[in-house]
């Protein structure tokens, strides 16, 4: 049986195929369409699940949509009526886009993709979530909590998931919602709302928690970690532009900064203000699961939704919670709606049996060698290939120990929002001036913005406060960020955040074999069998999917070398194409368009 989960219309839009239990693939439409949180249908994501899966559209039994369009439909109808007049233009402009779009999915999935309308189901976004971790995870029962800004009017759900069945106990309605107060936060700090949480869960270490007390007179919390917001301080119930009612900026005595800013300085207020929000999430949070656990007494927990992406709340989660074991899936927003909404169906819906857990997120489209090395002929762009494995991983290895900034790209890239050795760029995690080095010169991004460690899995706790790493999955997700020990901050600069943490990955040797060997051909010349990792894109561009926009990327950064699977491009293969690539970028065409 083949069930085709669909997630579109918001941001992050995304397909994913499961067939017989198992996640085939899945894909974020960005990666192909490279248009950053593309919104729309994803057409090419359906295209590549569907390849992927060696089939057509006509041999999917079921598509599933991720969310229930009416239901969220009633929700922006109410809510504008009970804030009218002031929700007038946000009313008439919502109007616009559900009336053209979003009421008619049902019958833009027909004909858009050539199916009878009896194939057609529809999840509750919750439900998905909740689906998208508890159907994945190695648990046969587990306790699970969703959280995130809204979907249809739910904000948070609790619940349990027994086998191949899901049943929601509690729900937290909105507009009260922990996941739109940190994005209110967010926005006030001066970043961009679904862009910049994880900016603003960067800075925190920056800062103090000063205002947690400021912060708790906006809300109330229970003593399950529900919550009540004092509507006066907010908008984005309300408002077409604004997340913020003025009495917010009255109630801190600050504006909100000017996100102009954002990139200049680290202004101490605004860290005080984002380590005082991420202060009261974890600790909403964790009442939250503390009651859950007292509910339901069971030993495993899966969370999903927009929240869940908070690594640094997940390892208090799994750490000070009374949870035994913690399961998160690898996309666990929007994105990974899509996955959800095809299990609910496959396992919930139609009962059928519990598919293999998800231990990786490779899920992504691979490159031949063939095919890389015919786009390097093609764009005439010079290339060295070592074809013994060893030997290149020794050339790997030693590259990053010479102190070389480099693009790596190898397999299937990875199903939702981190980079995991897949489409990387890697660099010598013992040198403190790389961290400076990427943010400027190659990331172009703000300079307090901390990299990743990756680790071999079965050393994590030598270098990390993570004691039985290997059974934890979130970790090979990068969804933890937890301390790096005392003695290892000095030997490890420039991935020990400020707070001297870091969001580790740990690499597991029978799904990345590759990235596995190099880290630990690191090691062996080093001592140290960790490397730093960020995702193989620039400043508010997609993760690179093929060879062209891995090409692309690597020309228009500082990075030293590109190894594209056992081939080696090296800086000065930039050069004669820059002047036409840059060109060719003002004018707008796309990145394939660039480098062809």
């Amino acid at each position: 049986m083949n069930v085709l989960g669909l997630s579109f219309y918001y941001h992050d839009s995304s397909a994913a195929l499961v067939s017989d239990g198992v996640l085939v693939a899945a894909a974020e439409e960005e990666r192909f369409s490279r248009v950053k949180h593309d919104p729309g249908l994803p057409h090419l994501a359906i295209d590549f699940v569907l390849k992927q899966g060696g089939i057509s559209i006509d041999d999917v039994d079921h598509v599933v949509f991720y969310e229930k369009p009416f239901i969220k439909f009633e929700r922006m109808l109410l809510s504008a009526m009970a804030t009218f007049p002031r929700s007038s233009a946000v009313f008439r402009e919502s109007m616009q886009r559900w009336v053209t779009d979003k009421l008619w999915i049902k019958s833009h999935l027909v004909r858009e993709l050539g199916i009878p309308a009896s194939k057609l189901l529809f999840a509750d976004h919750h439900v998905s979530h909740a689906a998208s971790s508890f159907f994945t995870s190695p648990f046969e029962e587990a306790a699970f909590l969703t959280v995130d800004g809204a979907g249809e009017w739910s904000t948070a759900t609790m619940g349990v998931g027994r086998g191949n069945k899901l049943e929601v106990t509690k729900e937290l309605r909105f507009p009260h919602s922990l996941g739109l107060l940190y994005s209110a936060f967010t926005a006030y700090c001066g970043f961009e709302i679904n862009e910049g949480e994880y900016k603003l869960m960067g800075m925190h270490p920056y800062g103090e928690p000063k205002y947690t007390d400021k912060i708790y007179e906006l809300i109330e919390v229970a003593e399950d970690g529900s919550l009540w917001h004092d509507m006066r301080y907010f908008a984005y119930h309300r408002s077409r532009d604004t997340t913020l009612a003025p009495a917010f900026a009255e109630h801190f005595g600050r504006p909100a900064r000017d996100p102009k800013l954002q990139d200049k300085s680290l202004d101490p207020y605004y860290c005080d203000m984002a380590a005082s929000i991420q202060r009261v999430t974890e600790e909403v949070l964790l009442k939250m699961v503390t009651k859950l656990h007292e509910e339901t007494g069971m030993k495993n927990l899966v969370t999903a939704g927009g929240v869940a992406l908070n690594s640094v709340a997940n390892f208090k989660i799994l750490r000070d919670g009374p949870f035994e074991n913690v399961y998160i899936h690898p996309a666990p927003g929007d994105d990974g709606g899509a996955v959800g909404a095809a299990y609910w169906a496959y396992n919930h819906l139609l009962e059928q049996p519990r598919g293999p857990a998800l231990d990786h997120a490779y899920l992504g489209s691979s490159y031949t060698d063939e095919q890389i090395e015919a786009f390097l002929k093609k764009n005439d762009i010079a290339f060295e290939k070592i074809e013994d494995d060893e030997e290149f991983y020794d050339f790997v290895a030693q590259s990053l120990a010479d102190g070389q900034v480099c693009g790596w790209f190898r397999g299937r890239f990875e199903w939702g929002p981190r980079a995991l050795g897949s489409r990387s760029i890697i660099a010598d995690p013992r040198k403190a001036e790389m961290k400076e080095k990427l943010n400027e010169k190659i990331k172009f991004r703000e300079a307090f913005r901390p990299f990743a460690p990756s680790v071999l899995e079965e050393r994590a706790d030598e270098f990390f406060e993570f004691p039985n790493a290997e059974q934890h999955f979130p970790a090979r997700f990068m969804l933890y960020v937890c301390p790096v020990r005392e003695e290892k901050r000095d030997v490890l600069p420039s991935i020990t955040h400020e707070d001297g943490s870091g969001r580790l990955q740990t690499v597991y040797k029978e799904t990345n074999p590759g990235y596995h060997r190099i880290i630990e051909r690191f090691g062996e010349l080093t001592g140290v069998p960790v490397i730093m990792n960020t995702s193989f894109n620039l400043k508010g561009e997609p993760i690179v999917e093929d060879p062209s926009h891995a090409f692309n990327t690597f020309s228009l950064s500082g990075m030293d070398l590109l190894f594209m699977n056992n081939y080696i491009v090296r800086a000065d293969a930039k050069k004669k194409i820059a002047d036409t690539r840059f060109t060719l970028r003002h004018e707008g065409d796309s990145v394939t368009e660039m480098v062809s």
